[in-house]
């Protein structure tokens, strides 16, 4: 078994010099915020191409370095068909929802129910959503705590922290809480997609090497092609053949479809469509998304089944971790990369989860402050809050969920490996929420109720589920099928109830009208000053390549030789000239 470096203070400072990026990030995204209009969707001025790596970057998380990384080690090809199903979802939205969300014309993202079902409606989601995105979020941060803590070798520490003691796992659940919340206040949806545009340079330049170095490795005197030889040779036959869950084709096509809603009707990426000026852009930053989720997955998927066969018992590394095939993107990286790189793989992993959760803040945030908040004060007889006063709000709420969320992860026990919880808790709670949204987006003339009757159906039908124990064995597509039969027998039965005189439907009308009518492109519609920020981010490119320069002089091994430092490095300064380029 290959011997793994460890984090040094090199790669400390590398994370800490991460730290403060993204915090500069959201201190400059801050000045962009006006009001409202650019806190919750940036303008309408991002340029389409850093909206599209911020989309794709926003559906990442530690999840998909850690759990889906350990879900490939043990089942090889088959989490190809399964992590590239987002692409597919993304042609999708480059066809129907991109333009449909555009012609929806709403600030807030959940500002759709009360168009499209009504006001209560949007109550009512809003109320089952908080819960549902703190558990998520604190999950997230749960794992990974228990990722980088051993990564970086505090696991098995203690810290007294204003008199609390706290194991190494929760200090860095703290840390990274402490972070994700500062940066999220004080930034908006602009803070938001340029740190995802920051966290996706990261992401690219740790995907992009690690797997022509890894094949290099287990070549050895072959090279790329000899190491290539290995794998086909060394791995089992059914590693190599989609087996198990891919190849079961129930649980394949559950899976697609709730991918599908997860990455169309999904309230974070309502947002994205709506931050780009035109239709047109949101089209395009669609179709990136495809191309990106079609191909990005492979970077990560395809090392790791390189790492099956250099770690053929990877428990004997990581004794402390539960699941420990989920640190096998990481024990590769930790082998095959020089100090300073090492300090990017964490980095990259930390910008995931950062990324995703800040997406869950923003789209929650302008659901209560748009949808819950300013409707109670109108009803409560109190005077209409301004446009500075309800982003006050927002900030407010942000920082009671990302607290709330940081505090549940303390309480979070494993449950075993975090793909299977993953696959068990969403395709309950996503499903149930998404249908009505997907249903309504299509066909919209069903009753102001129709929306809460779906879910309540969903509810009903999962609970009946679990209560009679039916189908164990296939727990996730059993979810997804159930919630979306029930959800859609709901909402076509409740069409009989339809009436277009009904002064209730008279908002959906209009909804419809506004679906079924583009929106023009205006002179003057796209902000020329909107583009800058593509020279911000290849700032950033630039500071990142410098300092991996000046790792060339950091001590490196045989098997991590310091020229891949100087390789990240030039990418970085080829990257931040293009994207100065871009800006001019």
């Amino acid at each position: 078994m290959p011997e793994i470096s460890t984090v040094n203070a090199l790669d400390y400072s590398l994370i800490l010099l991460y730290f403060a990026i993204i915090i500069w990030v959201g201190v400059y995204s801050a000045k962009k915020n006006k009001g409202t209009d650019d806190f919750f969707k940036a303008g309408g001025q991002v340029p389409w191409f850093v909206a599209g790596i911020s989309n794709w970057v926003s559906g990442f998380s530690a999840f998909m370095f850690v759990a889906a990384a350990g879900y490939t080690y043990k089942n090889g090809t088959g989490a190809i068909l399964l992590f590239t199903s987002s692409g597919w979802a993304f042609i999708g939205g480059y066809y129907y929802f991109a333009p449909m969300w555009r012609r929806a014309r709403i600030q807030a993202p959940l500002e759709f129910l009360t168009r499209r079902y009504s006001p209560s409606t949007t109550y009512f989601f809003t109320v089952c959503s908080i819960p549902i995105q703190v558990i998520g979020m604190a999950q997230g941060l749960y794992i990974l705590g228990i990722f980088i803590s051993a990564a970086v070798g505090l696991d098995l520490e203690t810290f007294l922290v204003f008199g609390i003691e706290m194991s190494g796992v929760q200090m860095t659940m703290l840390v990274v809480g402490v972070v994700m919340i500062v940066y999220s206040v004080i930034g908006g949806l602009w803070g938001a997609v340029l740190s995802d545009a920051v966290q996706g340079v990261v992401i690219f330049l740790v995907s992009l090497l690690i797997l022509p170095i890894s094949l290099h490795y287990l070549g050895n005197d072959g090279g790329m092609f000899g190491g290539i030889k290995r794998v086909l040779d060394e791995l089992p036959r059914e590693y190599l053949i989609p087996h198990g869950d891919p190849a079961n084709p129930i649980f394949l096509i559950s899976f697609i479809f709730h991918t599908f809603l997860g990455y169309n009707v999904a309230w974070h990426l309502v947002q994205r469509y709506n931050s780009v000026p035109t239709e047109r852009d949101a089209k395009k930053m669609a179709m990136l998304c495809a191309w990106l989720g079609l191909l990005g997955p492979l970077l990560w998927i395809l090392p790791v089944m390189v790492a099956k066969v250099i770690f053929p018992n990877i428990a004997e590394l990581w004794p402390n971790l539960e699941a420990p095939e989920e640190a096998s993107f990481i024990s590769l990286a930790m082998l095959l990369l020089p100090h300073g790189m090492i300090g990017f793989v964490v980095a990259a992993v930390l910008s995931a989860t950062l990324g995703h959760a800040n997406d869950a803040f923003n789209w929650l945030s302008a659901a209560i402050t748009k949808d819950v908040y300013v409707p109670m004060r109108h009803k409560l007889g109190l005077p209409q809050a301004s446009d500075h006063h309800e982003m006050r709000a927002a900030q407010v709420t942000m920082f009671c969920v990302g607290v709330a969320g940081v505090v549940l992860a303390f309480f979070i026990s494993t449950l075993g490996g975090a793909f299977e919880f993953n696959l068990k808790y969403f395709s309950m709670v996503a499903t149930t929420l998404l249908m009505p949204v997907f249903l309504g987006l299509i066909y919209r003339k069903t009753p102001w109720w129709s929306g809460i009757a779906c879910v309540i159906a969903s509810i009903i039908t999962t609970f009946t589920l679990f209560g009679l124990d039916l189908f164990p064995e296939y727990v996730f597509p059993r979810n997804v099928i159930g919630t979306a039969a029930s959800s859609t027998l709901v909402f076509v039965v409740s069409t009989i109830w339809y009436r277009s005189d009904d002064p209730q439907s008279a908002e959906a009308i209009l909804l419809d009208r506004d679906l079924r009518t583009p929106v023009e492109d205006k002179p003057g519609q796209v902000d020329k000053g909107s583009i800058d920020v593509y020279r911000m981010v290849g700032n950033v490119c630039f500071v990142l390549g410098a300092v991996l320069l000046c790792c060339v002089f950091v001590p490196a091994t045989k098997v991590a030789p310091s020229s891949i430092n100087v390789l990240a490095a030039a990418i970085l300064l080829v990257l931040g000239w293009l994207l100065r380029r871009m800006a001019r």
